[in-house]
């Protein structure tokens, strides 16, 4: 079994990189995609576990874009890390993130909601990728809700009078980075009902155009009639079709191996990288 998007502590998992690596052996992977958000943190780490567990491992990131107020996520596969544009995106990114994390705090304990930005900022580990999900962790160490989702529903989500946006480049951007640093971008739940809005078959083509390698068609918030058409548009667009699981630990319902790859693809996926390389037993 092959899935190709999965999160650790180093973004917004609760499980460590070597934690989700064991989580995959245990749910009978035989390759999974280490996709933390803006940050290849986790890659050593995940690296030396999958070599000791005899899985394969895909290193991978999921890069935040935005394109008029509507979030679309890029998950960019075998990249070279220390490719300068792609370096300078993730740390702009990055950077907006934290900044961004301060305002929301800061407004939600102003109308009483018990977190602090102190709160807050110990739920994020060293040099991981800050994000609302650790603004969803300290409302349930405070005992304010039981849930992540609980706490993205009542205060968190995107219409919430909270809500403070960051940096995110424009798709379109992104591929050419992502491909600009050697990797393979694919576009992740793009029909996603968790985000104000989806992304439109015209964005697709747009982003084709660009150099987008696939679309992750198989995906928890994705019906059988939306995984079809995007099945669809990726043959017309000769793109790659892939499925995943978009885990994060006990921070989501998601679990590994719930939707998977066709090796087909994966090989694809590789064949299209010069970045870095899959990781082995």
């Amino acid at each position: 079994m092959i899935d190709l998007h999965a999160h650790s502590s180093a973004s917004d998992g609760t499980e460590p990189p070597a934690g989700v690596v064991d989580s995959a052996v245990v749910a009978g992977l035989s390759v999974l995609a280490l996709t933390d958000h803006d940050t290849t943190l986790g890659w050593a780490e995940a690296s030396d576990a999958a070599r000791a567990a005899g899985i394969t491992l895909v290193p991978g990131i999921e890069v935040s874009c935005s394109r008029r107020y509507r979030s679309v996520h890029l998950l960019a596969y075998l990249p070279d890390p220390a490719h300068p544009e792609l370096v300078a995106e993730l740390e702009e990114a990055r950077s907006s993130r934290e900044s961004r994390l301060d305002r929301m705090v800061t407004r939600m304990a102003a109308d009483g909601l018990p977190v602090s930005v102190e709160s807050v900022r110990a739920e994020v580990e060293e040099g991981a990728t800050a994000g609302r999900p650790h603004i969803a962790d300290a409302l349930v160490r405070a005992g304010a809700v039981a849930h992540r989702d609980e706490a993205f529903a009542r205060w968190l989500g995107d219409t919430s009078p909270y809500y403070v946006s960051h940096y995110a480049p424009d798709p379109v951007r992104a591929v050419e980075v992502v491909r600009a640093a050697g990797g393979v971008p694919v576009v992740a739940h793009p029909l996603s009902r968790t985000r104000t809005g989806v992304v439109t078959d015209d964005l697709l083509e747009e982003l084709a155009a660009a150099g987008l390698a696939g679309i992750e068609a198989r995906h928890r918030d994705h019906d059988p009639a939306a995984v079809r058409h995007l099945t669809d548009v990726a043959r017309r667009l000769d793109l790659v079709v892939t499925g995943s699981s978009d885990y994060h630990g006990q921070g989501k319902l998601n679990r590994l191996g719930e939707n998977t790859t066709d090796p087909e693809a994966l090989e694809r996926i590789e064949a299209l990288a010069t970045g870095t390389e899959v990781v082995r037993p």
